[in-house]
């Protein structure tokens, strides 16, 4: 190695360095995959404290006890849930008959348009059931792996929110847990890390959900002008795709403009695609800025490439957990940017 110029020393130094912590960071994420019943319902709680944190900390210094506060938090978030859930519920059944309709009527123009080619709606309805006959077996087979696949989300849900009551209730002792594992001399350290990472995870969470409110009432309020049907249920897809940067936010957007593409025709279609246009640009452009930018400082970039890589190993979980994670481990890179990045020259400077 003696003989090797300086240069070319410090650059496979590096490489080793970069290939250890990508070996690491494999082994972590196959790691997560694996157990990802546990890891999923920890990640979510701490999405979760971190959004009703202030609500709870309210209720301690108003003289509540942390096990009732916590308790009041977590029932006034099955609440407020299951409020939105019935609301979007109630509006699909309200107008389901509608939207099927219309999109049965666009598919019959679209028949008839291109019936020449073969392509009638009596032959598509034909062609679907002898599909339906033929995979009949695969079909039963994918709905009884999809009501699995809904009890295990529903199990990881519950204990989620279990897992909140504790994160909430004993906050004090995670310090304090954190510090006594710390190696001697590094508590101070790792729990400034900590905090600086779930000060992030927390300025996001309360930053996109303002941002998520806004973006769906003005939605809803635009598609109700339009007289769009299931406008309430369609903000409410928007406020859960909010969660998503960018991508969540694309795709609500697009099934409101089908939406009312399929029911009041291709000039509302247009104009509903200029309300979701508008809401996004004044959330890219002012609400991001003003909120999103004082808490989380991320490129874009970062954004579309934590999102591809949370959607590729943990699907639409992972796209939800891709930013708020990144945020974290950027607050941690900030943090021992701060605390050890001072050199020489700083010194001097100073």
């Amino acid at each position: 190695m003696s003989l090797l110029p300086e240069a070319v020393r410090r650059l496979a130094a590096w490489c080793a360095a970069l290939l250890l912590v990508s070996g690491v960071v494999w082994i972590v994420v196959r790691l997560c995959v694996v157990f990802r019943t546990t890891v999923t319902p920890v990640l979510l709680a701490l999405l979760g404290t971190a959004l009703l944190r202030p609500f709870f900390r309210r209720l301690a210094k108003a003289g509540v006890n942390r096990s009732l506060a916590a308790g009041i938090t977590c029932v006034a978030v099955v609440v407020v849930v299951g409020g939105a859930v019935w609301i979007v519920v109630t509006a699909l059944i309200d107008s389901g008959d509608q939207i099927v309709n219309s999109l049965r009527t666009a598919a019959k123009s679209v028949a008839e348009r291109f019936g020449a080619a073969g392509t009638s709606l009596d032959d598509l309805a034909t062609n679907g059931r002898q599909l339906l006959e033929k995979f009949g077996g695969t079909a039963v087979s994918n709905v009884i792996s999809g009501v699995s696949v809904v009890g295990e989300y529903i199990a990881m849900a519950v204990l989620a929110l279990l897992l909140v009551f504790f994160f909430l209730r004993d906050s004090d002792r995670a310090v304090g847990a954190l510090r006594s594992l710390a190696p001697g001399g590094r508590a101070d350290a790792a729990e400034a890390m900590a905090r600086r990472a779930f000060a992030a995870v927390e300025g996001f969470m309360r930053g996109t959900t303002l941002i998520a409110l806004i973006d769906a009432v003005c939605i809803t309020v635009g598609l109700l002008v339009l007289r769009v049907p299931g406008a309430v249920g369609l903000g409410a897809l928007v406020f859960v795709g909010a969660y998503v940067p960018y991508l969540g936010a694309f795709i609500s957007g697009a099934v409101a403009v089908l939406v009312a593409l399929a029911d009041r025709g291709f000039v509302i279609a247009l104009w509903a695609l200029g309300v979701v246009v508008a809401v996004q640009l004044l959330e890219g452009h002012v609400l991001q800025p003003m909120i999103q930018s004082r808490t989380v400082q991320m490129h874009p970039a970062v954004v579309l490439l934590a999102i591809t890589a949370g959607a590729s190993v943990a699907g639409i979980v992972g796209m939800l957990l891709a930013v708020p994670l990144t945020a974290a481990a950027t607050g941690i890179a900030h943090q021992l940017h701060e605390h050890y990045g001072t050199g020489p020259a700083d010194e001097e400077q100073r």
